[in-house]
């Protein structure tokens, strides 16, 4: 991933241009895409804070006279904070909001602090915001532009459903697997029912791929052979779902995972050679 922290320090700061801040006069980040911090790491930060005190500044920019606002460094500035420190190293420097924005969620990416819904709000938020493309996002983060779009498509999911994901610790795939079912009842059906098994992500698709086939129509007896490429691909979706539900059903534990692409989708199946 592209440092993008060290790539900004060089492009605006000065040398040696650290300040001894009060810690009164910085406020939040507005642009901050984590929203939950650990209170024993940041327990553990503020003795080790105590004891050799700021090993590295944190960032900031000026926002008024006497007031500046935090760009990096937000762990460093709540346990300094923690443990009592009136005022802490800073770096100034002069810095857009896009900036800003970005500094913040590449620190977080780069420490790996971020839940997946926080980083897709965060994605978000540049496009929204700053007027960021997908592409340029990718860009700036080393990252494969279907990766990110990835993320985004996590958004689609009611409060509801990303509240109760965070809240039982479900991973980025049981979010992606709850997106196939198009309604919300019936994906909080669902999320109660994987919640109450503890199915894992495997489990997890299973368990929609049976959802799913249920609710659809029978074949019809004889299909009319067509000359042209089928404008809806659902019906084929639906097909390779009642396939895998067969399989399911008759005793072998297939396995399929579909991922959905800007414009394509991609299944893969797994069939054991023995049951």
């Amino acid at each position: 991933m592209m440092d993008m922290i060290s790539m900004i320090k060089e492009q605006y700061l000065p040398k040696d241009n650290i300040a001894q801040i009060p810690v009164d006069k910085i406020l939040p980040n507005p642009f901050q895409p984590r929203k939950n911090f650990d209170g024993p790491a940041l327990e553990e930060m503020s003795q080790s804070i105590k004891q050799y005190g700021i090993l590295q500044p944190i960032t900031v920019r000026k926002v008024s006279p006497t007031l500046y606002e935090l760009i990096a460094g937000e762990r460093r500035l709540r346990a300094a904070k923690h443990a009592g420190l009136e005022k802490i190293p800073s770096i100034v420097v002069e810095m857009s909001d896009s900036d800003s924005a970005a500094v913040a969620l590449v620190e977080n990416l780069q420490r790996q602090d971020l839940s997946f819904m926080e980083e897709a709000e965060a994605y978000s938020a540049l496009i929204a915001i700053h007027g960021f493309t997908q592409e340029q996002i990718a860009a700036k983060l080393g990252k494969n532009q279907s990766t990110i779009a990835n993320k985004l498509r996590l958004l689609r999911l009611p409060e509801s459903i990303k509240t109760a994901i965070c809240n039982h610790n479900l991973t980025e795939r049981h979010a992606r697997a709850l997106l196939r079912i198009p309604d919300e009842d019936k994906q909080l059906e669902a999320l109660k029912k994987i919640c109450d098994n503890s199915y894992n992500v495997s489990e997890t698709d299973a368990y929609i791929d049976r959802l799913l086939s249920v609710k659809q129509e029978p074949e019809p007896k004889s299909v009319p052979k067509r000359t042209g490429i089928m404008k809806d691909v659902r019906i084929f979706m639906n097909t390779i779902n009642r396939a895998v539900s067969v399989m399911i059903e008759s005793g072998i534990c297939a396995v399929s995972q579909q991922t959905e692409f800007d414009d394509y989708y991609e299944y893969v199946i797994k069939i054991p050679k023995t049951s």
